[in-house]
């Protein structure tokens, strides 16, 4: 599960900033292990430490001494196995989880199309569908539009009115 990405070193030591992919950033405290995406591979880092700084989490790793080194691994995607993740609160869930569902349309049970990305906004998440149509629709995360996730079933159910008709046009 990706944790976030590797941002720019800070001081002359090796640590660097992560992006967090995550809302909970007080993650990296404490964490010992964790894997770096490498071109097309995964490699496990030793933590040496981990402390937010402004609220943004800085780490070092205990193959990294400098600077030079840490910028070398700047915008790369941090994981942890999904062994790992931080238990979530009753009715969240994981964007991985997400993408890929089945949108329905309540009541007639219509498949809408599937979930293929979940843009994060501040006011509320938007999920990108490619419809069966073809063609690719946004739906607000909200409880008006949205009322039923199940992971497990891999489905959606979502109220259409006032969203997927403007986009059809």
């Amino acid at each position: 599960m990706i944790v976030g990405k590797l941002g720019r070193p800070r001081g002359v030591h090796g640590e660097i900033y992560v992006t967090p992919e995550t809302d909970f950033p007080e993650r990296f405290v404490g964490l010992k292990e964790i894997y770096v995406r490498d071109r097309q591979r995964w490699e496990k880092f030793n933590i040496v430490s981990g402390q937010l700084i402004s609220g943004r989490p800085v780490i070092r790793f205990k193959a990294i001494a400098t600077s030079q080194e840490a910028a070398r691994l700047t915008n790369r995607l941090l994981a942890v196995p999904k062994s790992q993740t931080v238990a979530l609160p009753r009715g969240t869930h994981f964007i991985f989880d997400l993408i890929g569902c089945r949108v329905m349309e309540e009541g007639s049970n219509r498949l809408i199309g599937y979930v293929t990305e979940v843009e994060r906004y501040p006011a509320n998440d938007v999920y990108v569908i490619d419809t069966t149509s073809g063609k690719e629709v946004r739906c607000p995360v909200v409880k008006h539009f949205v009322k039923k996730v199940d992971v497990k079933k891999q489905e959606i159910t979502v109220v259409t009115t006032g969203w997927l008709e403007d986009q059809e046009a």
